[in-house]
């Protein structure tokens, strides 16, 4: 399988992981708080605020999927703009990295993000960097 096969695929499960945050848009606040107990976070607050930075963050990670779709069925249009997705990813991971270990976030939460955001981040650029940098048409 070549780069840009393996790029479209890595896209489009970027987009299919990021793109199920979605559903926790139109969570009932019960439904949220359960979750949060079962994985032993304790009750989720209650107040407004709560819910408001859980359900927008849940947005804008689906927003960002649908990003990473629309780029999968055109990756060497969207070259530039993969290599930047990759470059921010790896940023993110870092800066997650930090805010996981200032807020004493459990170690398995931290284990299971912002190493696998810095991977994908350095894997979609790995792929890219495949890629002629020309769009012949």
């Amino acid at each position: 399988m070549n780069a840009e096969k393996l790029l479209v695929i890595l896209l489009r499960l970027k987009s299919l992981v990021l793109g199920s945050a979605l559903f926790a848009v139109f969570l009932p606040y019960s439904w949220m708080d359960e979750i949060h107990r079962w994985l032993r976070l304790g009750p989720l607050p209650s107040e407004p605020v709560v819910g408001y930075m859980a359900r927008s963050l849940s947005a804008l990670y689906a927003s960002h999927g649908a990003l990473a779709l629309m780029t999968s069925f055109d990756v060497r249009r969207y070259l530039p703009f993969v290599k930047y997705q990759g470059w921010f990813a790896i940023t993110l991971g870092i800066v997650i990295l930090g805010i996981d270990l200032v807020e004493k976030i459990p170690l398995w939460w931290t284990l299971a993000e912002a190493p696998w955001i810095v991977a994908t981040g350095s894997l979609l650029l790995w792929l890219a960097n495949r890629l002629p940098q020309s769009v012949d048409r």
